[in-house]
């Protein structure tokens, strides 16, 4: 059993003053709730530690009383109530493709007292009786039911297909069985995986689609939340814990792959029952953030009665005024893709301490209804394309994870180290307020892990750049993939991992499209927007074993020379948590993907082992080439822009894990104070010609 016995979430989790936090707790008894502005929050570093500082919020209830609260997955639509659905004889008809073989009956599709089961045996009404005959999964089938006078008749008919199995005999059957009556409700899709399309309805058990009083086409609103019914009646279904859209229906013939020039090829809905958007948990505590409340990370700490306690994060930007000139901007997107991830439960590099799975593990060990990461598969195998805060996100929390928020908690150690005045500002409101949520500041600092990015956030960090902002960029394989976002689907997030990238699963063909927006997915690179042009490096490389040291370009011009002010030697970073500073994920730069030819390469990490390979675009027309080595490297550059900006980049996951060593006595730590100065000094920078190659 796991050790949590409190578990919660808040929405939402990016703020300004006199905004409202909900925090959502699941524990049945009294609960004593803190506000803590967070300062590290990595226990995995001996270096850095667990640190917060308790804020007294006048009238906030330090002590409430929670419930023990379920999580229910499983996506669905519902239509109705409506009396118009309530009648003695009515047909309805649909399209399925179910995912899999289910070892338990699923029901596709009720309306009242009547169910469609799909089983091992194929389509039925009662899933211990008769069947229309084994069927095969991942291929679509027609379905027309018709009920009277207490009898159902479900025929089932294959569609045509060129997909794999297209030339099975499988063509489907005809069942009879005694049913109940209709109902004020039809139900789609609970605990079912599969898609289900062409969804129409008449009254009269000898209807045709001709006849359909009720047509409801899933190519309309795709990022939307309703399952629009295209006739009179407007009887809209309405969706729940966010099925995929934008997939392809049974029309698709593979001669579009764009949902919005052949929508009708894309009339469908992939439902599975383990989809989690929202948890749907009743409110615990209400925080009003008062309006002269600091910019920070906080967390609510609750503690329980039986010594347990969560730590909930949320993140307060600055309100009206800034105080600050510098802003962190903290990675949200990147902490959704990896929300609940559990490859740290297979692989022991991944977890904190070196393979001794933590209690908030071993809790998403126990809890797989929590719902899933982007790197997961659902149990279908399906890839995971959304994902949500609104439930609660176990590796979220300071100590969870040697991967996203914990790592990231070191940069604000070393900026309150340092005593460097700081707002947070998340990527979540870059996206909704574009260029104002960076306006005013004249530095931005990322998290360890930038890598999702919507076309807003993009578009909003590269205005605030020609502006004159500075970048420190102190991660690794960031701006790499494109998501979205929908006002529908308030704190859930898209992404579709097509054509090329390292990446846990790939889009099926024809679904490279998100249906948040409609944009194409994918990288960033393969957009004509590589990381290189933002940060002047891109993502080269990945490997989990030992980290190591950069190695300093003597050769650069004297204009950097302050970089480097109280540091010696050539070799920088050769301590930290995997044993030097350039680890895990690292960038390199490349003029031909954007990099500027202007920018100064202040030093490369090139003695890495066999575990870093290179992520899969840089393979080229060929697997091996002989200049594989030479690009899987982590290069430290700056470059200054028009306007008056610079952007500098360490092009390393672990530069963050270095910080700290000594009591932050170090190369790594000096170079990062020494960039941060700089960059927070109002002189301009001035653009330099490009160097001669």
């Amino acid at each position: 059993m796991s050790e949590v016995s409190i578990v919660g979430y808040c929405e939402p989790v990016s703020c300004r003053p006199n905004d409202e936090v909900a925090l959502k707790l699941s524990y049945p008894g009294s609960v004593t709730i803190d506000v803590v502005e967070l300062l590290c929050g990595d226990r995995a570093n001996p270096a850095m530690g667990l640190r917060e500082r308790v804020v007294d919020v006048p009238g906030f209830p330090r002590m409430v009383e929670a419930l023990q609260q379920a999580l229910i997955p499983g996506s669905r639509a519902t239509f109705g109530p409506s009396t118009l659905l309530d009648v003695a004889a009515f047909t309805l008809g649909c399209s399925v493709r179910p995912s899999l073989r289910p070892d338990q009956p699923q029901a596709v599709l009720s309306l009242g007292d009547t169910t469609v089961w799909w089983t091992r045996d194929g389509f039925s009404f009662d899933p211990d009786r008769d069947a229309t005959g084994p069927l095969e999964h991942r291929r679509w089938y027609a379905l027309h039911l018709s009920v009277a006078d207490g009898v159902g008749t479900l025929t089932v008919t294959a569609h045509p297909t060129r997909s794999p199995g297209g030339d099975s005999t499988s063509s489907g059957g005809v069942v009879r069985g005694v049913v109940g009556p209709g109902g004020e409700i039809l139900t789609v899709g609970h605990g079912f995986d599969g898609r289900v399309g062409g969804l129409w309805m008449a009254s009269g058990s000898e209807a045709t689609v001709s006849d359909a009083e009720f047509l409801w086409d899933a190519s309309m609103e795709m990022d939307g939340d309703r399952w629009i019914d295209t006739d009179a009646h407007e009887l809209h279904g309405t969706l729940h814990q966010l099925p995929a859209r934008a997939v392809r229906g049974p029309s698709w013939d593979g001669s579009s792959q764009t949902p919005s020039t052949a929508p009708h090829h894309y009339d469908a809905i992939h439902f599975h029952r383990d989809d989690m958007y929202d948890a749907g948990w009743e409110t615990s505590a209400v925080l009003s953030i008062p309006s002269d409340f600091p910019s920070g990370v906080y967390c609510f700490r609750s503690r329980s009665s039986d010594g347990n306690e969560d730590r909930t994060p949320f993140f307060v930007a600055a309100g009206s005024t800034h105080r600050a000139d510098v802003a962190f901007l903290a990675p949200v997107a990147t902490y959704l893709a990896y929300a609940n991830q559990r490859i740290h439960l297979t692989n022991p590099v991944l977890t904190p301490g070196g393979g001794a799975t933590p209690p908030n593990h071993r809790w998403l060990r126990d809890h797989p209804e929590v719902g899933l990461s982007m790197y997961e598969y659902h149990s279908d195998r399906s890839g995971v394309m959304f994902s949500s805060r609104r439930r609660p996100i176990m590796n979220m929390k300071p100590a969870a994870d040697t991967w996203g928020f914990t790592p990231d908690t070191n940069i604000l150690a070393f900026l309150h180290h340092e005593g460097i005045d700081f707002d947070v500002v998340t990527d979540e409101q870059l996206h909704a307020e574009g260029v104002a949520a960076l306006a005013g500041y004249r530095v931005v600092v990322t998290g360890s892990h930038p890598e999702y990015w919507s076309t807003f956030m993009l578009d909003g960090l590269e205005a605030w750049q020609r502006s004159g902002g500075r970048l420190m960029y102190l991660g690794g394989n960031g701006f790499y993939w494109r998501v979205a976002f929908s006002d529908s689907w308030p704190g859930a997030m898209e992404v579709r991992r097509a054509e090329d990238g390292t990446r846990a699963w790939i889009a099926e063909p024809g679904e490279y499209h998100h249906a948040f927006g409609g944009e194409y997915g994918g990288l960033w690179r393969r957009l004509g927007r590589a990381p290189n042009m933002i940060c002047g490096v891109g993502f080269a490389a990945q490997g989990f074993g030992r980290s190591a040291p950069y190695r300093r370009t003597f050769d650069a011009p004297d204009r950097t020379d302050w970089i480097f002010e109280g540091v010696e030697g050539e070799v920088i970073g050769n301590h930290g948590i995997g044993g030097g500073a350039a680890g895990q994920e690292i960038d390199r730069y490349d003029v031909g993907l954007g990099s500027p030819a202007d920018a100064v390469v202040l030093a490369s990490a090139t003695d890495h082992d066999d575990e870093m390979l290179r992520t899969k675009e840089e393979f080229h027309l060929t697997v091996k080439d002989a200049s594989a080595m030479s690009t899987v490297r982590a290069d430290m550059v700056f470059y200054e822009i028009a306007g008056g900006g610079a952007v500098f980049s360490t092009g390393s996951i672990a530069w963050f894990g270095a910080l700290a060593t000594n009591g932050y006595d170090n190369d790594v730590a000096r170079i990062t104070a020494n960039v941060l100065r700089r960059f927070r000094d109002p002189a301009m920078f001035q653009p330099s010609e490009p160097r001669a190659s």
